[in-house]
């Protein structure tokens, strides 16, 4: 004979818990979808910002002092260097800060790049920066191959 069953004689609601965690499912998914899409985007941006620093540093580099050139030695001409490294950044697109230091033309790019998924939780972009150095070298250098 079957034993009658002695449980809870309430019938529970348990409706409500599958939807809550389909949207907690869809929220992590939404995240790591947005990771992925602009995540990729500022690696991109931010790849691009090297190159562009780097040859602004290079065109800053290349300024060589004319008067300098004339007495026989090579030197950096600076405001011809920070002039020629910010010109090339803002035909780049993305205008920068250049410095020069014992020869050395240093430029920093710093930019935000527009997000598309991440905008859904209010990240409405994100951060892009570079910083690249150049020297001008002259004559015959000897390094390791």
């Amino acid at each position: 004979m079957p034993v009658p069953f002695r449980g809870d004689p309430t019938p529970r609601d348990d409706a409500g818990a599958l939807v809550a965690f389909v949207l907690l499912l869809l929220l992590g998914l939404m995240a790591l979808l947005g990771l992925v899409v602009d995540g990729g985007a500022a690696l991109t941006a931010h790849q691009a910002a090297e190159v562009e620093a780097e040859q602004a540093a290079r065109s800053g580099a290349g300024a060589i002092s004319v008067d300098a050139l004339r007495s026989g030695t090579v030197r950096l001409d600076p405001a011809a260097a920070v002039a020629a490294a910010e010109r090339f950044t803002a035909a780049a697109g993305h205008p920068g800060t250049a410095t020069v230091s014992g020869g050395v033309v240093t430029v920093t790019i710093s930019y935000r790049v527009p997000t598309t998924v991440l905008g859904i939780v209010g990240i409405r972009s994100l951060g892009v920066s570079a910083v690249a150095a150049a020297e001008d070298l002259h004559g015959v250098t000897v390094g390791a191959p």
